[in-house]
């Protein structure tokens, strides 16, 4: 079903023309195609790896930080691939290059520092909160979570004047609720930011999981089959902007305790700033 507004805008029309924002990050491609190929070895994923030294250094950096905390230094690629997997590496790369293309915006109008700060605190949040609820999405649950709000890059990008309005409007309401952007974005706009994330992860080619965990989260559908990566994502995003962690139990604490959640988030807080500016540089 194609989205439209009473503008005469679609969501395609936002995913047309900008070649930047269209095309696929080929690094990710290149590691998916090593990981579906049985000749293949961790040694080729290395090679992609290292071929850009800038990346290549990242990466190092962050798997020696404390976001693995693995005792002893990784000096090596290959070293990292075979401690943390040639799948995890590769969202670890998505990651990385989805926050270094979106690391500006023309005409200042959102703060780069301040979004990527809050989604990179969602993104650790539902490692955490996955983790905790059997690393059923370990591979795939701090990018989700990263992601999730990407569709707003796409609004600020594409159609800043009505992004801007749609932020004016949210700022002039006195306590305003979790749902309050969507409607508004929809009432602006005729479509919201999470339509347009999973549209732009799906031109990606990005694994369903990523997709309908974008698609999801405004939508809750206890019967779709990544309903419950979603839900981890929706409580991680809720657990960003809430200090107590009861609060949470309004909304789905997805069968965690009140403690559980205190633990998570003092955890994350410890280690965030250390971790964001490995990830924001």
């Amino acid at each position: 079903m194609q989205l439209s507004s009473s503008l005469g805008l679609s969501v395609s029309d936002l995913l047309r023309g900008d070649i930047q924002l269209v095309s696929p990050p080929n690094v990710y491609f290149l590691l998916k195609k090593i990981i579906d190929d049985p000749q293949k070895s961790a040694s080729d994923a290395a090679f992609v790896i290292e071929d850009d030294a800038a990346l290549a250094l990242k990466v190092l950096k962050i798997v020696n930080s404390a976001f693995y905390g693995f005792p002893s230094q990784v000096s090596s690629i290959a070293k990292a691939i075979s401690l943390i997997g040639m799948r995890e590496l590769q969202n670890l790369v998505l990651a990385m290059v989805v926050v270094e293309r979106f690391s500006e915006l023309p005409g200042q109008l959102l703060s780069m520092h301040d979004y990527w700060a809050r989604n990179l605190r969602c993104a650790l949040l539902a490692r955490a909160l996955d983790k905790l609820l059997g690393k059923r999405y370990a591979d795939t649950a701090f990018v989700c979570g990263l992601i999730h709000n990407i569709g707003q890059l796409v609004f600020y990008r594409r159609i800043p004047v009505l992004a801007r309005e749609v932020d004016l409007l949210l700022q002039s309401q006195a306590q305003p609720e979790s749902d309050d952007e969507v409607r508004i974005e929809q009432n602006v706009i005729g479509f919201d930011h999470f339509q347009v994330g999973a549209e732009l992860c799906r031109l990606w080619k990005l694994p369903e999981v990523i997709v309908e965990s974008v698609r999801l989260h405004c939508y809750p559908d206890t019967l779709a089959p990544c309903a419950d990566i979603a839900a981890i994502v929706r409580l991680a995003n809720l657990l960003c902007r809430i200090e107590n962690p009861y609060d949470a139990f309004t909304i789905d604490a997805l069968g965690l305790t009140p403690d559980q959640l205190s633990v998570v988030l003092d955890d994350i807080s410890m280690e965030f700033e250390g971790i964001f500016k490995l990830f924001y540089s």
